[in-house]
């Protein structure tokens, strides 16, 4: 089969913890662990988050007055290239010699006409107060909003349109190698007024452009691992049930939470809906059993009436 599966924040950073390079090299090593039984018999592309890695590359910049802080495109190459090599070495200590792996460095193209970018919702960066939000609004040209009692920075997060390099990506693999590519959603970018490609100030979802390259290279599955062991109905109540199969049209009926579970939802049931392949949100520990249907929460066309575990 050919699996792309999404690694959540928690394969990382994990809740609480101190983003040192330490505690993320030892997060990739459990998520390498976790792949190693998946490279038998399996093409793989693994892609991952990188939220925390950019605000700390932000929050460091800021800190160094002489140089303008660089933008969000710029500081998204430099941290999945940090992820990348950390997630190669840790799979070096687990695969045999012979297995390859590499890091695509990955642009996504974004439409300068998506209405994400008249109203941007995706918090990042420190928090500041009112004063502070007005001047940087003011020095920056940033949109800030407010965040609870403080305010932080909202940066757009459009759909993305296309994954410039398929192309490098479907070579590798039809020649066994394990691609990581697409992290943090891929680097954004789009043409501008003379046709040239440029970066851009915004943030894709990872899920949803995992999904698309999935669907571009004609993955059989695709796999979104997160923390929690699957998706639930009447979540945080006594009458909670964790979901063990749906149709795309049984989730519509219900509604996810937009900052947690909701983006996976969506972007498992978009999968299912172009390929007619399956989609499965699980454990990083559980791929496996959830590929094969006894774990996780698998999205299909023919999954019949919805079941629970």
């Amino acid at each position: 089969m050919r699996i792309v599966i999404a690694l959540g924040g928690n394969a990382l950073l994990r809740r609480g913890e101190a983003m040192t390079a330490e505690n993320q090299r030892k997060n990739a090593r459990i998520a390498a662990e976790a792949l190693a039984p998946l490279n038998n018999g399996h093409e793989l592309v693994v892609t991952h988050g990188n939220g925390p890695q950019v605000g700390l590359l932000a929050l460091q910049g800021a800190a160094y007055k002489d140089v303008e802080t660089y933008p969000l495109d710029v500081l998204g190459a430099e941290t999945v290239g940090m992820i990348g090599y950390m997630i190669e070495q840790e799979l070096g200590n687990v695969l045999p010699f012979e297995k390859p792996f590499a890091t695509i460095l990955t642009q996504v193209e974004v439409d300068p006409k998506d209405p994400a970018f008249q109203d941007p919702t995706k918090y990042i960066g420190p928090i500041y107060s009112k004063e502070e939000a007005d001047k940087l609004a003011a020095e920056k040209g940033w949109a800030l909003k407010q965040d609870g009692d403080s305010w932080r920075r909202v940066v757009p997060s459009p759909l993305p349109k296309r994954i410039f390099e398929l192309r490098p990506i479907k070579w590798m693999l039809e020649r066994g190698v394990l691609v990581i590519a697409a992290g943090g959603g891929g680097i954004p970018t789009m043409y501008d007024e003379n046709n040239k490609l440029i970066g851009v100030e915004c943030v894709i979802d990872k899920d949803r452009a995992s999904g698309l390259l999935a669907k571009e290279i004609d993955a059989d599955a695709f796999v979104m691992a997160t923390d929690a062991d699957a998706v639930y109905l009447d979540w945080g109540t006594p009458e909670q049930r964790a979901i063990k199969s749906a149709t795309p049209e049984e989730l519509d009926k219900y509604g996810f939470a937009a900052g947690s579970m909701g983006p996976k939802v969506e972007a498992a049931q978009t999968f299912v809906r172009l390929t007619g392949k399956k989609a499965v949100i699980c454990t990083l520990n559980q791929v496996a059993q959830a590929i094969a249907g006894e774990a996780g929460t698998t999205v299909a066309n023919d999954a019949g009436p919805m079941k629970f575990h």
